[in-house]
């Protein structure tokens, strides 16, 4: 069943509180306590079924990042800049690089997620192991 409107709102404002924090406090989002809270936050996603292809709620690594980006301005920041060609502002772009390292982590967990099964098989396959 895929997950909620108010679900995947309610998910994104988290994760918007948390690149937030992380952008004022200075810290990275790959390290605790950032990293610990963004997994949990993927985790939910993930048992909501927010990370499948066609849902209307889209909770992927490209959804997430998108709705972020529109809810920053970002697209229109970079449009803007691309049409005066003018640099973007310092905050757009420590907020660019702020989606950058969330799109790269959320792609990796669900990388590995969907692989979980594929090296973690229900029989051990140990020398000796009964078959």
């Amino acid at each position: 069943m895929p997950p909620s409107a108010e679900f995947a709102r309610g998910l994104i404002t988290r994760l918007d509180e948390l690149l937030l924090d992380a952008e004022a406090a200075g810290k990275p989002l790959e390290i605790d306590p950032y990293r610990g809270q963004l997994f949990e936050l993927f985790v939910m996603a993930e048992a909501a079924g927010g990370l499948k292809d066609d849902v209307e709620h889209d909770l992927s690594a490209d959804g997430v990042c998108a709705i972020l980006a529109e809810r920053w301005g970002l697209k229109a920041a970079a449009q803007e800049s691309f049409q005066k060609q003018d640099r973007m502002s310092s905050e757009d772009v420590g907020r660019m690089r702020i989606l950058w390292s969330l799109l790269r982590m959320w792609m990796e967990w669900t990388y590995a997620w969907e692989r979980w099964a594929e090296f973690h098989p229900t029989t051990p396959n140990l020398p000796g192991a009964e078959a």
